[in-house]
């Protein structure tokens, strides 16, 4: 029985991309610069090969405490993203074997974001009388400064990044949480003509200025403009278990279960936890979200090392829960150094690395595409191949 274990560590480049240049994001690099502030100890992912991702990548050693040996059966390289993009939706839909082709929406930061025909139609369709924010903003600091503004009026927030997202944030109590996410759905049809990816629900609580994000979130995205590798596998009857933020990802094309879990520790859990439950061939992909919105995205450098030092010892468990044949692949959509100017993605490049049970495979080159993660998983479970993407097995 073979199974795939597919690890995201949301926004955890390795720099060095040719490309940074048109993103303005020259000398980005998530895993060199946290590791220049904080010695990191990350043993399980040096043994498995990321180490040596680093250097493959940049031509030059990353300075961190030695680790324990390579495994006989750990694989390493380097992923370019051929999409324009440096962004969840284009980095996740390409490791599946969709190459983004449609032009995304981005909004240039002035006020307001969001055109006023689209925002009519929002409100026209919902009922809702008016709206706050329509400008570039972090989660935190614009429901920290509208809050009370929302909770008086009863006017959702609007907000987006550098992404191609309309995200809106209301009060769980004072708005409503099913309120909010019929908002959203209505913004989501509203705003495929305007090639927007996502439409995110961001609900939040507390009282008089102290307010925090909630876990009820929910991403309404785009479906993939092709057919991925996990609606490939879904057709031949493969498990496609997607934990965390995954389902929403991918507008649920090709997921068969859907498993909601949060920050790290839960996430973790709820991999082991399937990793115990799948009894079929299949895939568990997740995403570990944390490493960009709580550390990336608020320029936290000491939460991102304390996030990776937590995750590699984690790591060490899903190890040890591997069944013969199973294929374990550890990567990143994008960057998001935390040491970098703004609050943004970063393009970069993102390590690929893990192991094949069984299987001795040790480095794998820099591959052009993220697609390439799709056609060896197709290569691994002999299933048809996705249109972009050569296997590295």
């Amino acid at each position: 029985m073979k199974r795939v274990i597919w690890l995201v560590m949301d926004s955890f480049g390795i720099g060095n991309a040719n490309d940074a240049e048109k993103f303005g994001d020259v000398g980005a690099d998530t895993l060199g610069n946290i590791s220049k502030k904080y010695p990191l100890k990350i043993p399980n992912m040096s043994s498995l090969g990321l180490l040596k991702a680093y250097e493959l990548n940049n031509k030059k050693a990353l300075h961190v405490e030695k680790g324990g040996a390579a495994l006989d059966d750990a694989f390493w390289g380097v992923l370019k993203e051929a999409s324009a993009g440096k962004d969840t939706l284009s980095g996740h839909w390409e490791m599946a074997g969709v190459v983004m082709d449609v032009n995304m929406r981005y909004f240039e930061e002035k006020t307001p974001v969001f055109p006023e025909s689209m925002i009519e139609e929002i409100k026209n369709l919902s009922g809702i009388k008016d709206i706050l924010g329509n400008r570039h903003a972090g989660g935190i600091e614009i429901t920290e400064s509208l809050g009370s503004k929302h909770i008086d009026s009863g006017y959702p927030i609007f907000y987006t990044s550098a992404d191609s997202v309309l995200q809106i944030a209301a009060h769980e109590k004072h708005f409503g949480l099913e309120k909010l996410y019929k908002l959203c759905e209505i913004a989501r049809e509203v705003s495929n003509k305007y090639n927007i990816g996502r439409v995110i629900a961001r609900p939040f609580d507390g009282e008089n200025g102290d307010f925090q994000r909630t876990n009820n979130r929910r991403d309404y995205a785009l479906r993939p403009s092709g057919k991925s590798i996990l609606e490939i596998m879904s057709e031949h009857k493969k498990d496609v278990i997607g934990i965390g933020k995954i389902h929403d990802i991918f507008g649920g094309a090709g997921i068969t279960k859907k498993v909601k879990a949060y920050k790290l520790d839960g996430l973790m859990n709820a991999t082991l936890d399937e990793m115990k439950k799948l009894q079929n061939e299949g895939i568990i992909y997740t995403n570990f979200v944390d490493f960009d919105m709580e550390w990336g995205h608020r320029r936290d450098t000491l939460g991102y090392a304390k996030g990776l030092e937590y995750f590699d010892i984690r790591l060490k468990e899903v190890i040890d829960n591997l069944k013969d044949e199973d294929f374990l692949i550890i990567t990143a959509d994008h960057g998001c150094d935390p040491t970098f100017e703004g609050s943004d993605h970063t393009r970069e490049n993102v390590p690929v690395f893990g192991m094949l049970k069984g299987r001795e495979l040790k480095e794998i080159g820099v591959r052009e595409t993220f697609a390439d993660i799709a056609n060896s998983i197709a290569s691994f479970l002999k299933l048809p191949k996705t249109e972009v993407g050569e296997s590295f097995l």
